[in-house]
């Protein structure tokens, strides 16, 4: 028994959903997207490893530089996780997982510009990457990885010719 070129979507009998086509590109440019977001966070986070110039403490543009790393990694992760839902519709527990994902960028950039924002220890000319913004960016870093494993699509979203993959067509 050969399998069928269009598979309807269980959920959504009016939208069809081609055999065997798989999202390459936004995966390919998610995970380019990864790999430029961790460069650009190891740029901020240890210069010094490209040859640049590092100062004692890790100051402003340097908190920039790791916010734009985190949230470039964030958004390809997130992109290349929605981009396995193949165009369906996605579940709730996948919804929640992109609001706390989001939820987890804003705790990471609030507390890594506490200083800038007033409600640091040091004055404002003097932005610095301390301890305690330091452990309010890993606990960002945390919650965002929890949405990210709330995007993941489950097995049983998938449709039994999809689930079926290759083995009916033998």
């Amino acid at each position: 028994m050969s399998q069928p070129d269009v598979l309807l979507d269980p959920s959504n009998p009016k939208k069809a959903i081609k055999a065997g086509t798989f999202p390459k590109f936004q995966v390919r440019a998610g995970l380019t997207g990864l790999l430029l977001g961790f460069l650009i966070l190891l740029i901020g986070l240890r210069p010094d490893l490209f040859g640049w110039d590092r100062g004692q403490n890790i100051g402003f543009v340097q908190i920039i530089v790791i916010l734009l790393g985190i949230g470039l990694m964030t958004l390809s992760a997130t992109g290349v996780l929605i981009a396995f839902w193949n165009g369906g519709p996605k579940s709730l527990r996948a919804d929640f997982g992109t609001r706390i994902i989001a939820t987890g960028y804003v705790i990471c950039a609030f507390t890594a510009l506490a200083d800038a924002f007033g409600f640091g220890t040091n004055p404002l000319p003097y932005v610095l990457l301390g301890t305690l913004q330091s452990r309010g960016v890993i606990i960002g870093i945390l919650v965002i990885c929890v949405g990210l494993l709330f995007v993941i699509r489950p097995k049983k979203y998938l449709s039994k010719e999809q689930s079926l993959g290759k083995r009916g067509k033998s």
